[in-house]
């Protein structure tokens, strides 16, 4: 039943990094991995299980929350203006805001920073201004 397990898990993980960009990855390893360690404190019974299980689901909702951050940055740089998500009930808030000045010290690069902040229940969680770049493609001619 382990080796079961264990090749579950390894497919699983397999399956989830193919198809995942650089951030998404990083995601779902580190919700991954906290999700294994709390699935297998909370299944006292089977903590291989409570491992497996919390660990798929961590990794899944690692690689979901990683997505809707990049793909809030991006949105918020290309349009200028602020992008906000909320929950269905509104108690979760999320919120990326383009800083007013831009930002260029490299022309090729093209980074602009954008401020991120999180609401749970109308407190903040987490306000830190992360730095979105576009790079410009370059072709040598012969």
């Amino acid at each position: 039943m382990k080796k079961l397990t264990c090749v579950f898990l390894l497919l699983v993980l397999i399956g989830v990094s193919y198809g995942c960009t650089e951030y998404q990855a990083r995601g779902a390893g580190v919700g991954g991995v906290l999700g294994g360690i709390a699935g297998a404190f909370l299944d006292s019974r089977n903590p291989w299980r409570g491992g497996v299980i919390g660990g798929a689901l961590g990794a899944l909702a690692g690689a979901t929350i990683a997505d809707v951050s990049a793909r809030a940055n991006e949105q918020a740089v290309q349009t200028g203006q602020p992008v906000e998500y909320r929950t269905d009930n509104g108690q979760g808030v999320y919120r990326a805001e383009p800083e007013s000045r831009v930002y260029y010290p490299n022309a090729r690069t093209r980074c602009r920073k954008v401020r991120e902040r999180v609401w749970d229940h109308g407190r903040l969680v987490k306000d830190r201004v992360r730095e979105v770049c576009t790079s410009v493609e370059e072709r040598p001619e012969y």
